[in-house]
């Protein structure tokens, strides 16, 4: 599937109706499972403050409240009601007291038609699905353990499904909650901190690019300007990634909260290449030194490059700041080339983390979208409780031009000679972008092999060259 089919995706999916089967069920808890209207200031305003509560946030001002809607008021919000709090805060009185509160939703979730980087794909033959993005699922603490996130996270599969969206996917702040309805992490992430004390460079300088590229300064304003169009760029590249709204990129810089320290304290650099073209972009701040000047710690926001050349040159830069004793770096791969050019292995801790979540609703349509890297075929049998994956599948893969691509088809029964696995939805997931290997999971008892070698078939169908990654959180 491409950038042009998924265009038709979805279409309309900010008035599809709510679920009518999470409707009903919540209705006999005596809540209200309802589409937000998001034009509704006081509605989505409302339903933003419970957003914030169930994440532990400070509650948003008023500007922030109105940057938040214009940005995110695109997607399907849905609200889970209890009409019975309202009534009875009715009778409270005062402005800003209990009354206000009651009229909360107390539970909250939004989704919209994401773009997810696939396997194979490049810059000049983009690769992209249109994944069902599911964020901002609470339910508040007065209300647990009635099965309203199951309702909340079934509604929005059923929904995607309905509306031929062919994959959902999420971030979580929990990750014990979303294995039941069937999503796997796919995608990974890590946190580095490196001591730059024992750094010794041993890669190229930028004035040692093969490109004649360099490293400047330039103010967070340019780099706003400038991310969304390299970032588009970088992502089709990387599988696991999605596409950006232009809200998180403003809430990087800090534009929400423009008078913060966290906001004044941002630096940004960018590498051009020699004909001037901005080929990597990075966003950090300086902090500590208070003791000592010389004892201060980069945090790198962001950094974004193109080609390999970009990609040294800013890690060499930052690593190198004066007055500095650590670099710490938040949602980065788990493999950077940058590590092997530290001259020192373990200046550098690595915490790797799952990140980016998959659940496959339409088996043919996600595993034809995807490329493969050597033709072939396998059968999974997948078992899946609620029904969207489960039945035996054929794929088969033949070579076109550059890259694979697959046929996929629906068998009665396993064939004799054919490799064979069996797994739940889960671990159809996990494996889809290659970010886990087969043979992992069925070492780990995750996967089955139906006959001998199949674990190592499956693995040569859907190896990629570099881990997948995402590096937004949504």
């Amino acid at each position: 599937m491409t950038d042009i089919a998924a265009d038709s995706a979805a279409s309309g999916f900010q008035t599809a109706p709510a679920d009518a089967t999470s409707v009903a069920r919540l209705a006999e808890q005596g809540l209200r499972y309802a589409v937000v209207d998001t034009a509704d200031e006081a509605a989505f305003g409302a339903w933003l403050h419970a957003d914030d509560r169930g994440f532990l946030q400070a509650s948003r001002s008023d500007e922030q409240v109105r940057r938040t809607a214009a940005g995110i008021g695109y997607r399907r919000t849905i609200g889970v009601y209890d009409d019975r709090l309202a009534a009875a805060g009715a009778a409270s009185a005062s402005p800003g007291s209990a009354s206000e509160v009651a009229g909360w939703p107390i539970a909250t979730v939004n989704s919209w038609p994401g773009q997810l980087t696939l396997p194979g794909s490049t810059a000049e033959h983009p690769r992209t699905m249109p994944s069902w993005a599911i964020s901002s699922v609470t339910v508040a603490a007065t209300h647990r353990r009635r099965g309203i996130a199951r309702n909340l996270l079934e509604g929005e599969l059923r929904t995607a499904a309905a509306l031929g969206v062919p994959m959902a996917m999420l971030t979580v702040s929990e990750s014990t909650i979303y294995g039941r309805f069937g999503f796997a992490a796919a995608a990974y992430a890590a946190d580095w901190t490196i001591d730059t004390r024992r750094v010794r460079w041993s890669g190229p300088a930028a004035s040692g690019s093969a490109d004649g590229g360099r490293v400047e300064y330039l103010s967070v304003g340019e780099y706003r300007e400038q991310v969304p169009a390299l970032f588009e760029r970088v992502r089709l590249t990387s599988p696991g990634e999605i596409d950006v709204w232009p809200l998180r990129w403003d809430q990087l810089v800090g534009a929400d909260q423009p008078d913060s320290e966290r906001t004044t304290s941002l630096r940004a650099a960018r590498y051009v290449d020699a004909g001037g073209v901005t080929r990597g972009l990075a966003l950090f701040r300086l902090t500590g030194g208070d003791d000592d000047f010389t004892q201060h710690s980069v945090t790198v926001a962001r950094l974004d490059a193109e080609t390999a050349d970009a990609d040294l040159a800013l890690w060499r830069f930052l690593l190198e700041l004066d007055l500095t004793i650590e670099l710490k770096a938040h949602l980065r791969r788990p493999e950077e080339p940058m590590r092997w050019l530290l001259g020192d292995f373990r200046a550098a801790h690595v915490d790797v983390w799952e990140h980016q979540y998959l659940r496959v609703l339409d088996v043919p349509a996600v595993y034809e979208a995807r490329g493969y890297s050597a033709a072939g075929s396998i059968v999974f049998e997948v078992t899946d409780p609620l029904g969207f994956a489960a039945g035996i599948w054929n794929v088969v893969v033949e070579p076109v031009e550059t890259i694979s691509r697959a046929t996929v088809s629906k068998l009665d029964e396993i064939p004799d000679d054919t490799p064979a696995l069996s797994m739940t939805a889960n671990e159809l997931a996990a494996i889809y972008l290659g970010g886990v290997s087969v043979a992992t999971l069925v070492a780990a008892g995750r996967i089955t092999e139906l006959r001998p070698g199949s674990a190592s078939a499956a693995d040569a169908l859907l190896r990629v060259d570099r881990a997948p990654w995402l590096s937004v959180w949504y």
